[in-house]
């Protein structure tokens, strides 16, 4: 079996991302789901970005949309500016640049992304969605706890 670099920059593929996108392990860390979501986008893993977006924002996701953007840019490389690991018992964030080439011209995302820790798992806060969310409502991770108490400070309302 050929080995492949892991797009995400951290080794080789098949030892890397590919047991997350596989389902085989799950992320540790905040910054190992963001590094295989990265993967992800540059190897077409659509179900996998989905699956790794918070419970309650999935069903919001616009998957043709994911699966233009993934396949419509060849993916250079991912940056990781720093990471916090620990806001508050259950939120981390990471701040990252991704290198990509849009079929022009090379272009640079650069971002600050917030994940939520959920029955042992990490999920990505999805700022982008436009979805009906209140504050009283149960938070969009499935924490059971209210939005304002938990994931509000991390998603624009």
């Amino acid at each position: 079996m050929q080995q492949t670099a892991c797009p995400c920059g951290r080794g080789i593929y098949q030892q890397c991302c590919q047991p997350l996108h596989n389902g085989q392990q799950q992320a540790l860390t905040a910054e190992q789901l963001m590094r295989s979501r990265y993967s992800a986008f540059a190897l077409q893993q659509i179900d996998y970005l989905i699956q790794t977006t918070a419970l309650g924002q999935q069903a919001y996701l616009d998957r043709a949309a994911i699966a233009d953007w993934s396949k419509s840019n060849q993916w250079l490389k991912l940056e990781i500016i720093r990471t916090q690991d620990k806001i508050g018992k259950a939120h981390a964030s990471v701040e990252f640049k991704a290198h990509y080439h849009d079929g022009q011209q090379a272009q640079v995302h650069h971002e600050l992304s917030y994940f939520v820790l959920h029955q042992a798992r990490w999920y990505f806060l999805d700022p982008t969605l436009d979805m009906p969310v209140t504050m009283k409502q149960p938070c969009v991770c499935g924490s059971g706890k209210k939005f304002k108490q938990c994931c509000a400070q991390f998603l624009q309302v």
